[in-house]
């Protein structure tokens, strides 16, 4: 894929020149309620809060794409495509 498209702007309100990355999820807090409330629920002789999933079904993940504008640097996402692999500006 290239390294940079003209896409729409909602920011500019026009098709500007935007770079293209692979979004990437950052680290997850220890401290936020959701991860202290299920490191709760697995003290003890509970065990797991959700089922351990064994094996997955899917042998591809769907990769999101982070497009900056290049007059605003306004960031934007779209829904991710399902695919093996892929490489920008290669």
């Amino acid at each position: 894929m290239q390294k940079e498209m003209r896409k729409f702007c909602p920011k500019c309100k026009t098709h500007t020149a935007q770079a293209v990355s692979i979004y990437k999820k950052g680290k997850d807090r220890k401290t936020a309620l959701g991860s202290r409330r299920h490191a709760e629920d697995k003290k003890g002789y509970g065990g797991q809060k959700f089922p351990e999933l064994k094996r997955t079904a899917k042998t591809t993940k769907k990769i999101t794409l982070r497009y900056t504008c290049k007059t605003c640097q306004r960031k934007s996402m779209r829904e991710g495509m399902r695919m093996r692999k892929l490489e920008i500006g290669a």
